[in-house]
């Protein structure tokens, strides 16, 4: 498989959008190359379908709800919850195949997750979790930005923070990021990447500077989980320089921060990047959560831009190129290994019904 291959991992659950996003409107949203149309029911659950009539295709999401059922505004066939036509025009007779797909869907830590692939093997245990984000212990901002770039560039620019010096100076980069040596541990059982910088003496960066009030040098903690295919974790702490967690564990003078990104294929060359900032301290303050909301929208941006011009580059060199890796790609090369795997793995046999 190519390094930047453009395939997918599918029979997997991914985060479709924010639960804030979906209500009695219908929304469109393409994941892995699928047209979905999304809506809650009247009673809140959210439904998701194919965004295209079995008729004459036209999407969904451009038709209206009726109830708990969507007229297509072309002709006026009509789909249940389930994805069943329930009324064609001008026929009595319904036909056996006037069906669109229905996708499982689980809401869960502020995300909508949804499941591409069989459906019957969609097994909710399966969802990692980033129980942060609806976790009153804590304060959120999140959002969610457009890549016009594949999604592997995204897990490479995440799991090797180092870019995070040359490329974010001035928000969140610092010269000890890059200068840092990282440890990168792969558990293959539960398909998790880890990759850990922890930094005794760095310089603060304005992005805690100002959200702690935490003057001089501090010691800086980044502890990644990747948990393929979408979900990305950065456990990151902060505090003044020399102040460690108590031996029980306890850290009462740290501040700590769940940076969370969901990374999901729209197209072979698209991504939706959902990004999420929690954090443990300063919960009511609005100047803060307003500051790192703009702070972190900042990087992101960042990051778009690179990744944009990275696939304009790849789609424009010539086959065979070899890329260069070094020591701090390391999370990153595992992750593209444990994402091949998945890729080629068998179905596994679904359990007949008892």
């Amino acid at each position: 498989m190519n390094p930047m291959t453009t395939e997918f991992v599918r029979n997997q659950w991914y985060v479709a959008a924010y639960g804030h996003e979906i209500g009695r409107e219908l929304f469109a949203r393409t994941i892995l190359g699928e047209p979905l149309v999304f809506y809650r029911s009247e009673a809140g659950e959210i439904v998701a379908l194919a965004d295209r009539c079995v008729h004459r295709r036209y999407p969904l999401s451009q038709s209206r709800l009726e109830g708990d059922t969507i007229v297509c505004g072309y002709h006026g066939f009509t789909y249940d919850t389930g994805g069943a036509c329930v009324f064609v025009p001008g026929q009595a007779r319904i036909p056996r195949t006037a069906r669109v797909p229905a996708y499982p869907v689980v809401e869960r830590d502020s995300f909508v997750w949804v499941w591409i692939g069989d459906r019957d093997r969609a097994d909710e245990s399966l969802i990692p979790r980033a129980p942060w984000l609806a976790d009153p212990r804590y304060t959120t901002v999140s959002g969610m930005e457009p890549l016009a770039a594949r999604y592997l560039l995204l897990v490479d620019n995440l799991l090797d923070l180092s870019h995070e010096t040359y490329l974010h100076g001035g928000y969140i980069g610092t010269p000890e990021v890059a200068s840092t040596p990282i440890t990168t541990e792969v558990d293959e059982d539960n398909r998790i990447v880890y990759v850990s910088r922890r930094m005794a003496d760095a310089a603060c960066p304005p992005f805690y500077a100002k959200s702690t009030g935490i003057e001089g040098r501090i010691t800086r903690w980044q502890d990644i989980e990747y948990h393929p295919p979408c979900l990305y974790l950065l456990h990151s702490r902060v505090a003044p320089v020399g102040v460690l967690p108590d031996v029980d564990g306890a850290d009462p003078h740290g501040f700590h921060v769940e940076v969370v990104y969901a990374i999901t294929p729209e197209t072979a060359h698209s991504t939706h990047d959902f990004w999420a900032v929690a954090r443990d301290f300063a919960l009511d303050d609005q100047e803060v959560s307003d500051f790192l909301r703009q702070s972190n929208h900042t990087v992101v941006l960042q990051d778009v831009e690179a990744l944009d011009i990275l696939e304009r580059v790849i789609a424009s060199e010539p086959d065979g190129y070899q890329e260069l890796s070094i020591n701090i790609d390391t999370g990153g090369l595992a992750a593209r290994r444990m994402l091949r795997k998945m890729m080629t793995a068998a179905p596994e046999p679904v359990a007949a019904a008892t």
